[in-house]
């Protein structure tokens, strides 16, 4: 039998329970279901979906994609960026333009709804054969060889193999680790998607004010907007990303804004407020036969937009690891936690201390806008590939 043929038995005999129908857990059912386990995916929500919120593809998230056979769907229904342009908030004066297609020609870059990216990989992971059950509200997880999940309406389930992509209030992550505190950033964000009366082109904008900054880019076919607001405050604001909040409230947070940032402000009808917190990359990926995948394991501030990147990148890894093992659960949750956690470490610290450089105050902005401006003109490409290690890390050529 050759080692292709074994790989492919032992996956066949493998039954998988992953909790949590977002980027990562779908992804990761897709992956393993397509080695040979059986994979049901359990959501408390009474549909797989998400609303309202934009997303940002990078390469190495599309790296994922691609292996998967899933990028021309995400083109399809995305916006290639092309562009990302920083402004001044006063009157949305151009500081400085990064422009991808000339300085990362070779790579692509998709702002995508949420909600169409989920249902490409729902689609394809059914199709594939895994089990999606909904309204499937998980309240603990017991570890183990033989790991039992214990659901709200008293059911019980498990598998040779549960994964926990549960998300920030992982149940897997509790039962893996010691709780800790969640640090408030200081900081709150509003989303909201609005109308593209403007026209505004396939570029990241990114309105830069004093304690604050408004990112906008386009959606779908370009007919909608994604907002994202983020302002520093000591006011706490709760954490989650479906928190009603009145427009009002963010067009006041946002009310020394001018030009094309106020234009798109002044169009919110609805919105979400949540507020940032930074979490401890899980010390504890995996014991007997839980692991955690994604936000369970390595909550990131959304500053370098990587939460569902990074997602990707650690379903593909475990995927590998599990084949690469032949049955040895524990080993492959060993290497995949040795593989992923020191990456995912460095990105969520580069994204904690990314905020800072979009809320400069006076007299600081004005210099460090000009330095911008400067390394504009005189080095672009370094200021393109500046996060190289982040966006051109292919872990699907990774050894």
């Amino acid at each position: 039998m050759s080692e292709t043929q074994q790989t492919a038995t032992t996956q066949r005999h493998l039954n998988v329970t992953i909790i949590g129908a977002g980027i990562g857990g779908l992804a990761a059912a897709l992956i393993l279901q397509r080695k040979g386990a059986q994979v049901t995916v359990l959501e408390q929500s009474e549909a797989v979906s998400e609303v309202g919120a934009g997303l940002q593809i990078t390469p190495n998230g599309l790296a994922v994609l691609t292996a998967l056979k899933l990028n021309d769907a995400v083109a399809w229904s995305s916006q290639r960026a092309k562009a990302v342009v920083l402004r001044a908030h006063r009157d949305g004066a151009e500081v400085l333009r990064l422009d991808l297609d000339q300085y990362a020609a070779d790579l692509r870059y998709y702002f995508v709804h949420r909600a169409d990216l989920i249902k490409i990989l729902v689609v394809a992971a059914r199709e594939a054969g895994v089990q999606v059950r909904l309204l499937q509200k998980v309240e603990r997880v017991d570890c183990g060889p033989k790991p039992i999940v214990h659901l709200a309406n008293g059911a019980q389930c498990g598998g040779d193999l549960v994964i926990g992509a549960d998300g920030l209030h992982s149940q897997a992550r509790r039962a893996l680790n010691v709780a800790s505190q969640p640090f408030f950033t200081g900081q709150v964000a509003w989303r909201a998607i609005v109308p593209n009366h403007s026209k505004l082109p396939a570029e990241a904008q990114v309105f830069m004010g004093p304690g604050c900054h408004l990112v906008a880019y386009p959606l779908r076919d370009g007919a909608m907007v994604n907002l994202v607001a983020v302002q520093e405050r000591r006011a706490w604001a709760e954490e989650g990303w479906h928190l009603p909040d009145d427009p009002e409230n963010m067009r006041g947070a946002f009310a020394g804004f001018g030009g094309e940032a106020h234009q798109l402000l002044s169009q919110v009808q609805d919105c979400a407020l949540w507020g940032l917190f930074r979490h401890p990359v899980a010390p504890h990926w995996h014991r007997g036969a839980v692991a955690l995948l994604g936000d369970a394991a390595h909550p990131t501030l959304p500053f370098m937009a990587q939460g569902g990147n990074l997602a990707l990148e650690d379903a593909w890894v475990l995927g590998e690891a599990l084949a690469a093992q032949s049955g040895d659960i524990p080993a492959a949750l060993e290497t995949y936690q040795r593989h992923r956690q020191d990456r995912a470490t460095k990105v969520v610290g580069a994204a904690s201390r990314n905020a800072w450089k979009y809320h400069l105050r006076p007299p600081f902005s004005w210099p460090a806008h000009q330095i911008l401006k400067l390394g504009g003109r005189f080095a672009p490409q370094k200021m393109v590939s500046q996060f190289d290690w982040i966006y051109r890390y292919d872990v699907t050529k990774q050894g």
